[in-house]
């Protein structure tokens, strides 16, 4: 798993953002679409891309879109 496949993953759930905005040190919560809904999507695409189950606090704990790849790679590594 690459960090960039990964952001491409997660820019695909977010209509309105242009490919490209994303970073590793994108602080997803801030991005414009951002809520409790688009939590969940992005639960759902993690466990659907990687098969990794995220709960809801896990990320929470995730403040960049490198903590969450991080977190999903290590999960897929085991």
């Amino acid at each position: 798993m690459q960090l960039p496949t990964f952001i491409a993953h997660i820019e695909e759930e977010f209509e309105d953002l242009q490919a490209g905005v994303i970073t590793g040190e994108t602080a997803f919560r801030q991005l414009e679409g951002w809520s409790s809904m688009m939590a969940l999507i992005l639960i759902a695409r993690i466990d659907s891309e990687y098969n990794v189950n995220l709960t809801a606090e896990e990320l929470a704990e995730a403040n960049t879109i490198n903590d969450l790849f991080v977190l999903v790679q290590a999960r897929v590594a085991v």
